[in-house]
């Protein structure tokens, strides 16, 4: 409990205490997965287990975490057969964060977003543009997204390939991969493993 409390805002911890014991939930840290900040699963025992990424920084780790308290309680509540995240989910996530939508827990960069996504929460922050950018603002390490660069600039993407962006569309990026010339779109916040050639 220790170890998830350490990583939350300080205005938060009595609230998620609070969730954590009265459910019972069990919660581990993971090393970083680039495919997802969190998880929630049922072993075979039947067993429920959140799992969540420990680089996470302090915000979006409190997000994650509510996020999947949330699947907890949504397959406590209505079992196997309840879509991922469907309104049930969605019910219950914003009823959680709720108390937590405040200044005292969240910066205002990130409160604006969050109070907005809140009304219809998607799978993931990631899909809300502007959450998702005011959130990496408070990563430790620093980070370059495709949002980042300018036409022309190349980059190499987490699955080690090489792409030029062509130009910016209204809510993407269109690129060449450059060994293939195939062209891919990109999402704005989708972040860059290394920067090759950048153009001002």
């Amino acid at each position: 409990m220790k170890e998830i409390l350490n990583r939350i805002p300080t205005e938060s911890k009595d609230y998620v205490t609070n969730l954590i014991k009265s459910n019972n939930i069990k919660i581990l840290l993971k090393k970083k997965r680039k495919t997802k900040h969190g998880d929630f699963a049922v072993k075979k025992n039947g067993n429920m287990l959140i799992t969540l990424n420990s680089d996470l920084n302090s915000y979006r780790f409190l997000i994650t975490l509510i996020h999947e308290i949330s699947h907890f309680l949504a397959y406590k509540s209505f079992g196997s057969f309840v879509k991922p995240h469907g309104i049930e989910w969605k019910n219950i996530f914003k009823k959680l964060l709720l108390p937590i939508i405040n200044p005292k827990v969240f910066p205002e960069d990130i409160l604006k977003y969050l109070a907005s996504y809140a009304i219809n929460p998607k799978a993931s922050t990631d899909s809300d543009l502007n959450l998702s950018i005011a959130l990496n603002k408070y990563n430790s390490e620093t980070t370059k997204y495709v949002l980042d660069l300018s036409t022309g600039s190349v980059f190499q993407a987490h699955n080690g390939k090489n792409y030029k962006i062509i130009k910016k569309l209204r809510k993407r990026y269109e690129c060449i991969e450059l060994s293939t010339k195939k062209l891919y779109l990109f999402s704005p916040n989708v972040k860059i493993s290394q920067i090759l050639n950048e153009y001002p």
